[in-house]
């Protein structure tokens, strides 16, 4: 007996040096806390309000590992609801930390919000802004990136420095101008001008990057704007690309790359060319107005100043397109997780839904809205995701306004105005097909998801286009651009249960309704597939004084 019970006290003795190795085993944390508030600045030369964070603009860089937990308290001290959303982090089985309207209520003024969520198994270079009320116009937003753990080796030699670079189109109307503008039903126009790093003109920085001699050093290139793609370019340097959107590129070299709204780039720049300065160039395209913006870098043994001609951008779309064409995914280097990235083959999955989503501009009663299948989203006082969660949708929202197919050329295009959720089946393997019927370029990001970016073209879509489709090496991203009068195709499977935000990357589209959401609903209530709704989640609407439904159980 006495030797049992030698036997049973190791046994429970080796059980909780095990709970404790677990315990000490967790993933990192990094805690932020950001006041977020009002300030006059002059991006454009003229003074105006803009939101800042812990009085910054742009806000506060989040710089992350793979795995770690990111705790972000955020007080709202403007005078209007405020949401924030994590531009492309994938947020597994937590939708609830999207800041999206369609899951979250707002932070109201005068209080505060934290946000939990882990930026598991992804890499990359993404950002964050603020998702209510045009916010993004006056500021809000910063870069986010996830570096590799030293687990996962990268495909390049570690660079000198990582530099993020924000490029965005700027408007010296405040928000809530522009606001005012959209709710009155017109557009809100071509922009005032560009930034980068929230300055224009290169004088205007202080040397912004220094560069030594023949080291090479990493640019994180994101374009948070409001409508307008860019060109980005760097005065005598070519720029090796190594990453987009997380995940790892075929290692090309370009003179200039085109940045489409919701977009990150990372390229490799070498300080391999006469030791002076020189200027970065962000531009207008597909406009026919060209604004600019200028920065600078520096040779940390600079002999002279940059140059007054700046590089040319590249003319005409079907230059983009071909661009779009020539990224490949890294098929031989390491993913976020230990494993090849090339030994998840996506051509060989059997579709099983196909959704052919069209966009659509209308006025309805005299006013603007964009649409998508007819279906212009409004945001409902109860956020869906909440509905679902408490078993009231059916006093919310409907399902499926939006069909699987647009109407016809031949038959009357209506628009409607209504929250936008279309059902879908947990773990399904779907095709996305994205039309542009318009003269005007189109960029969409969809949330909580990476797809494979499998085809770019002129014309319309048949099913006999899937012979032209990339099903080895097209990158895995959230963000695909469609062309004027073109298509686009993405594939993805659907096995991050949640409420996902589909969206035109262009805020006055997605503020007049160019959206919707993808409920992905797991049949089981379990741990394993979805969180459960955050103890300190903020309620609104219908639910705000209803029971806390039962938590989902940890059971298969």
């Amino acid at each position: 007996m006495v030797q049992v019970a030698r036997l049973v006290q190791g046994a429970l003795l080796l059980c909780c040096l095990w709970a404790v190795g677990l315990v000490q085993a967790e993933d990192p944390y990094f805690f932020f806390t950001w006041n977020v508030t009002y300030g006059t600045i002059s991006p454009l030369g003229v003074p105006q309000q803009v939101i800042l964070i812990n009085d910054q603009f742009p806000g506060p860089n989040i710089n992350s590992t793979s795995n770690n937990n990111i705790v972000v308290n955020v007080f709202n001290n403007l005078d209007e609801p405020l949401l924030f959303t994590w531009n492309g982090v994938q947020h597994r089985k937590n939708s609830w930390q999207d800041g999206m309207p369609g899951t979250n209520c707002p932070i109201l003024p005068g209080t505060n919000f934290t946000y939990h969520f882990q930026v598991k198994d992804q890499i990359g270079s993404y950002f964050y802004y603020p998702s209510t009320g045009m916010h993004r116009a006056s500021g809000g937003f910063g870069g986010l990136r996830v570096n590799s753990r030293l687990l996962i080796p990268v495909p390049y030699l570690d660079p000198e420095d990582d530099y993020t670079i924000l490029i965005n189109d700027w408007y010296t109307k405040s928000h809530t101008a522009l606001r005012k503008e959209l709710d009155s039903g017109r557009s809100i126009g071509k922009p005032n001008g560009v930034l980068i790093n929230g300055k224009n003109k290169a004088e205007n920085m202080s040397h912004l990057f220094i560069m030594k001699p023949n080291k090479t050093y990493k640019y994180r290139i994101c374009n948070v704007g409001l409508k307008t793609s860019l060109n980005f370019r760097i005065q005598g340097h070519t720029m090796k690309l190594v990453e987009l959107e997380g995940s790892h590129t075929v290692q090309n070299v370009y003179e200039s790359l085109d940045v489409h709204v919701g977009q990150c780039y990372s390229v490799l720049v070498t300080a391999d060319q006469e030791p002076k300065d020189y200027m970065m160039v962000a531009s207008t395209r597909f406009t026919k107005y060209m604004l600019n913006a200028t920065g600078l870098i520096r040779y940390s043994n600079s002999k002279g100043p940059a140059s007054p001609e700046l590089p040319k951008a590249p003319v005409g779309w079907a230059w983009s397109l071909n661009q779009f064409r020539s990224f490949r995914w890294n098929l031989t280097a390491s993913a976020a997780r230990p494993n090849p990235q090339g030994s998840y083959h996506y051509g060989r999955i059997n579709i099983t839904r196909t959704i052919k989503l069209a966009n659509t501009v209308a006025m309805v009663d005299g006013k603007l809205r964009y649409a998508i299948n007819g279906i212009s989203h409004v945001d409902p006082p109860t956020p869906p995701k909440l509905a679902e969660y408490y078993n009231v949708a059916d006093k919310v929202f409907e399902y499926n306004l939006v069909k699987d197919e647009p109407a016809t050329v031949d038959e009357p295009t209506k628009v409607t105005l209504a929250p936008s959720i279309v059902n879908t089946t947990f773990r399904n393997y779907i095709e996305i097909i994205l039309e542009n019927h318009e003269k005007g370029i189109q960029t969409w990001h969809l949330d909580g998801y990476s797809f494979f970016a499998v085809a770019v073209e002129t014309g319309k879509w048949t099913p006999e286009k899937r012979k032209n489709y990339n099903l080895l090496d097209a990158v895995s991203r959230n963000t695909i651009q469609v062309y004027p009068y073109s298509w686009a195709a993405i594939m993805l499977t659907l096995d991050n249960a949640g409420l996902w935000n589909l969206r035109s990357t262009m805020a006055e589209r997605s503020y007049l309704g160019q959206q919707l959401y993808f409920s992905v609903l797991s049949p089981a209530r379990s741990l394993r597939d979805e969180y459960n709704l955050p103890d300190n989640a903020l309620l609104c609407g219908i639910v705000k004084d209803m029971p806390k439904p039962p938590p989902y159980s940890s059971g298969a």
